[in-house]
């Protein structure tokens, strides 16, 4: 027999009570919300700046939840479309934000079919604050999918459970506005929630531990502190972006162009095009040399001269020095869909290369990493020094990213060109700080939220030359790096 209290009937009733509950709590708070908006402006301030990090301007913004729009217009979009189930909340941001379009809509039953033809499809969707008062998040995240496409980020932001008694004592001392009943949601509860409504959760995130503006002591804490392993499992906002899990798709498979730094490795040239195996549709193999004391360019010009392959080749000589300038020559030449590095020592195999484009032909990752860290791998090849650095800065960088990363100095990296232009597009915003080219391309990768995967290879020792790392010099350099890239991903 059917426990009444746990019947579907029951069920249903509760959600539309509690619909109805929190319906009525925003007709209602409506005319104040501007005035509890500036009582706590430090507190959204804080979310605008994290959402003006995450979406780039200029881009198409959907908010769920969107109250009066001051979010939405934070980020600067081209098209920026709010919904919200108040009306009258909806009347008001339409007056204070008539730039924006704002829907009077019920998330949990949106339709693609109830907004305009031109407000269908979005490269950012966001859900700040708004899963709480939800009476099903599931039913509203399963809605937002047809308003995806295959590179839409959605940005879900929502409190820390372990403030609730801290924020239900504020609204008792006036401090914060008065709340209709809500869920309280952890972290888990929202990757599981993303996972199991057809998204792949990218990066998950926590900041704020001081919301009130306490001169000196906030602003330090919230940007030195908050970010600190332990300490920030004690901030106030909780955010996650997630991706649409990729599709099957029957188009073509993307052509790729693999660049080859190469500097005093004239006795590699020939086994680089030799092992390496056809790549997509086409196959364009681009030599950039730099300044080599070797026959390196000698012999890359006897292959271009003597080569009767299915693949393209080119070759460039660098004018500037080092590999982040070698790295970005041959992505400017580059016409492939897809780019690749591989390091001419060839200790990455270039046999391996074809698992990393059957990972990004099928979607299942936007930038790839190679990790030389699974496999066995002999102490010619990686001695236990090495070893140890290389755990050590994939730590590192796994908490300046927020993505975890096992082996973030494998020289081997993947992306699309289209992503790649978007980073060499906002590069202003790390600087010119890289000289190795890698870390540009990860770091500009994570600020763009993409899919960062990692591929193993099997790592291989050198067969021709040395190694051009100088390693104690170089290490210096990563860890100003380090430094740097804290400032501008971390600790803003």
């Amino acid at each position: 027999m059917v426990n009444s209290t746990t019947s579907p009937v029951s069920i249903s009733g509760h959600k539309h009570r509690l619909s109805l509950e929190t319906h009525a709590y925003f007709d209602r708070i409506a005319p104040e919300l501007e005035r509890w908006n500036r009582r706590n402006r430090y507190y959204y301030r804080d979310l605008e700046r994290l959402h003006q990090f995450l979406i780039p301007p200029g881009a198409r913004v959907l908010e769920i939840g969107c109250g009066l729009g001051d979010l939405l217009q934070s980020v600067a979009p081209a098209v920026g479309v709010g919904v919200d189930f108040s009306n009258v909340v909806v009347d008001l941001a339409r007056q204070r934000h008539p730039n924006l379009h704002f829907y009077s809509l019920d998330a949990e039953t949106l339709e693609a079919s109830t907004l305009a033809p031109e407000h269908r499809q979005f490269d950012y969707i966001l859900l700040a604050g708004v899963m709480g008062y939800l009476s099903d998040v599931q039913a509203v995240l399963q809605r937002i999918v047809p308003l995806c496409h295959s590179r839409t980020r959605v940005i879900l932001t929502f409190h820390n459970y372990m403030w609730e008694p801290f924020l239900r004592l504020a609204e008792r001392m006036g401090q914060r506005r008065p709340q209709p009943p809500q869920s309280w949601l952890s972290m888990e509860d929202v990757v599981n929630l993303l996972s199991i409504t057809g998204f792949i959760p990218l990066k998950q995130g926590r900041r704020f531990l001081v919301p009130r503006r306490v001169p000196l002591l906030a602003d330090a804490s919230n940007r030195y502190l908050a970010p600190l392993p332990l300490i920030k499992h004690l901030c106030l906002t909780n955010y996650v972006v997630a991706r649409p899990v990729p599709m099957p798709t029957e188009v073509a498979p993307p052509s790729c162009s693999v660049i080859i730094p190469a500097r005093n490795e004239a006795g590699n040239i020939r086994n680089a095009i030799a092992r390496l195996p056809q790549l997509g549709r086409h196959t364009e193999v681009i030599f950039v040399e730099g300044h080599s004391r070797d026959r390196t360019w000698d012999e890359i010009q006897t292959l271009l001269a003597d080569y009767r392959g299915p693949f393209t080749l080119k070759a460039f000589q660098q004018s500037g020095k080092g590999k982040a300038d070698a790295v970005r020559l041959g992505f400017a030449e580059a016409t492939g869909d897809v780019l690749m590095i591989l390091d001419a020592d060839l200790t990455v195999p270039p046999e391996d290369l074809p698992h990393f484009m059957e990972v990004m032909a099928s979607g299942r990752g936007e930038f790839i990493n190679g990790s030389r860290l699974v496999y066995p791998r002999s102490l010619v090849a990686m001695p236990w020094l090495n070893t140890l650095a290389n755990k050590f800065f994939a730590q590192i960088f796994s908490f300046l990213l927020e993505q975890p990363l096992k082996d973030t100095l494998c020289g081997t990296k993947v992306l699309w060109r289209q992503d790649y232009d978007r980073i060499a597009a906002g590069r202003v915003y790390f600087g010119d700080f890289d000289p190795f080219g890698d870390f540009d391309l990860l770091f500009g990768a994570a600020k763009l939220n993409l899919h960062i995967v990692e591929v193993p290879i099997r790592y291989q020792p050198r067969h021709y030359g040395e190694s051009n790392i100088a390693h104690v010099k170089e290490g210096l350099v990563l860890l100003r790096m380090c430094l740097h890239a804290s400032r501008k991903l971390k600790f803003r």
